[in-house]
């Protein structure tokens, strides 16, 4: 009896088990029923909301979220140019690319391609001045929050350009928690900026102080525009103690600008001298150990851009790559040219230096022409993202990325051909015939090998020279004949043949130049680095490294 009641105990235990997980089972579903299928896409879809008021609530609601995709749609309502558009058809949020046949939609939350539509199918999402102030405040808060310390900087910058009086408060939070020193200062200037304008003498007297200590340019500005005077010598500042404190403050601001474009013509100078040795290193080699006066030598380095161009043509979905697939097909393609010139050409004209000159002059400008045949115009050449932008401390310096590849770029190369010359026997054999052409002879190396490779080589070196400059300036037909009289300029100041001196050479007179054009310009500037070296070959008329050999000897 009482086993059976036991077991009925337990059944009816277990069916009020059952039943309880049936009912929390329908309860859960119709939960789940009741609930909004994706409440983040409900969020984005409210900003096209009937009202004003209504898109300002969606905003602030988006804004709260940590979903990534909040920061590039809020960013894209707030394009004049660009803005959210909605399709008619389902009131999807869409971005729009126009096309020929209408216009491309891109899905704001997933992506995804949605075709092309009319131009009547899609509308943009209207705003006005209330909801644009209210996108701007979010965007603020969301990239001054943000982790990365790159979109930090770049807000703290955009708001530099733009200072917004309704975030001052937002800015003076974010500069309080702010704990990278760049973007700290950035915060502050901002404030310092909506500051100036107070009411308050006091509180402008600290935003000068704050202004006076960055060369950031809306800084400086503002600063200069409060020591104006006007033509009597009077402040245009009606707060005298404000124009007092700029005046005295702007001159230690100009010292730091003064110093900071000192070193960025320092670093221009660097960045044309390391294009000057690429472009002359190639001549040194030809001109120091052959005698040619190679008038062709710019058409090399002109086909070497044009080597890039092509590369990027044949893979245009690996521009990051590009380059370096480049660097040895240019210096294979302009080689084998120069070696073809040499074995038909120079090969009979050694020993008459003006006869190499007449004839190698000729064979620039065939070249130049058959680049004219094929397209007159410039080629457009793509630089890679990792060197398109630049390195910026301040607002008063900034160093490019190509450049600073580049001048590293050059220092390779020569490290590179002066282990070639040093420590390979080709080397070994161009060096014995620079120095005497006889003795070499004498001892078995077939000098005819020996002129077209070393022909060769400053070819070659001279395409890897315009794989350098295509990233730097435009390639067209007349690309090297712009730096050939620099080239030749380098050669005879370093010292005709010298690897050492036309690395002197090429940094000397690029520093110099640059130096130059800020107070003579740029043709003046050319014209005194000439008058400079004129005088400098009367006092040394082998250069700065005098190198030996059998044509300095004669």
């Amino acid at each position: 009896m009482k086993a059976l009641i036991r077991i009925t105990a337990l059944g009816i235990g277990l069916l009020f088990t059952l039943v309880s997980f049936a009912q929390s089972t329908e309860q859960t579903e119709e939960t789940a029923e009741n609930q909004p299928p994706n409440k983040f896409a409900e969020r984005v879809q409210a900003l096209n909301g009937r009202s004003f008021n209504a898109k300002i609530k969606a905003i602030e609601t988006l804004s709260e979220s940590k979903d990534p995709r909040v920061l590039p749609i809020l960013k894209a309502m707030l394009d004049k140019d660009q803005g959210l558009y909605y399709r008619k058809s389902d009131d999807t949020i869409v971005t729009v690319e126009e096309v020929e046949d209408g216009l491309q939609l891109t899905d704001v939350l997933t992506g995804e391609d949605l075709g092309v539509v009319g131009k009547r199918d899609a509308r943009k999402i209207g705003i006005n001045n209330k909801v644009r102030n209210v996108l701007k405040s979010a965007i603020a808060v969301l990239e001054l929050g943000a982790d990365e310390k790159h979109i930090r900087l770049q807000s703290a910058q955009n708001l530099l350009k733009s200072p917004d009086k309704n975030l001052l408060s937002l800015l003076e939070e974010r500069a309080e928690l702010e704990d990278v020193a760049s973007i700290k200062h950035l915060l502050e200037v901002a404030i310092a900026l909506i500051k100036i304008d107070s009411d308050d003498q006091k509180v402008r007297l600290q935003a000068v102080e704050v202004l006076s200590s960055s060369v950031e340019p809306e800084a400086v500005n503002v600063v200069r525009k409060l020591a104006e005077v006007d033509e009597a010598g009077t402040y245009i500042e009606a707060d005298l103690k404000v124009a007092e404190l700029a005046d005295a403050k702007l001159k230690s601001v100009e010292t730091k600008l003064a110093m900071y474009r000192a070193t960025e013509n320092i670093f221009f100078g660097l960045s044309l001298g390391s294009v000057f040795l690429l472009a002359a290193i190639g001549l040194a080699i030809t001109f120091g150990v052959m005698g040619v006066i190679n008038m062709a030598h710019g058409e090399m380095i002109m086909i070497g851009a044009y080597t890039t161009f092509f590369v990027q043509q044949a893979m245009p979905n690996l521009i990051e790559a590009s380059l370096f697939v480049a660097i040895p097909l240019a210096f294979l393609v302009s080689g084998a040219v120069g070696v073809l010139i040499e074995r038909t050409i120079i090969r009979h004209l050694y020993g008459r230096p003006l006869d190499t000159l007449l004839a190698t002059f000729g064979v620039g400008l065939i070249l130049q022409q058959a680049a004219r045949t094929y397209n007159s115009n410039n080629v457009p050449v793509i630089t890679p993202s990792w060197m398109s932008s630049a390195w910026a401390p301040n607002g008063a310096i900034s160093f490019n990325y190509n450049r600073i590849y580049i001048l590293f770029f050059a220092l390779v190369v020569l490290f590179s051909l002066a282990l070639l010359l040093k420590k390979t026997l080709f080397g070994l054999q161009m060096r014995a015939v620079t120095q005497n052409r006889p003795m070499a002879s004498s001892m078995g190396i077939r000098q005819n090998r020996v002129d077209a490779l070393t022909f060769g080589l400053g070819s070659g070196i001279a395409g890897i020279a315009g794989v350098a400059l295509s990233q730097i300036t435009n390639v067209g037909p007349n690309l090297g004949s712009a730096y050939i009289i620099d080239s030749f300029m380098v050669v005879v100041f370093g010292g005709v043949g010298s690897l050492i001196g036309t690395f002197f050479g090429a940094f000397g007179l690029g520093v110099i130049n640059k130096l130059l054009e800020p107070s003579f310009g740029a043709v003046v500037g050319k014209i005194l680095v000439l008058i400079f070296i004129i005088l400098f070959i009367q006092w040394r008329p082998r250069g700065l490294f005098a190198l030996k050999g059998r044509f300095v000897e004669d």
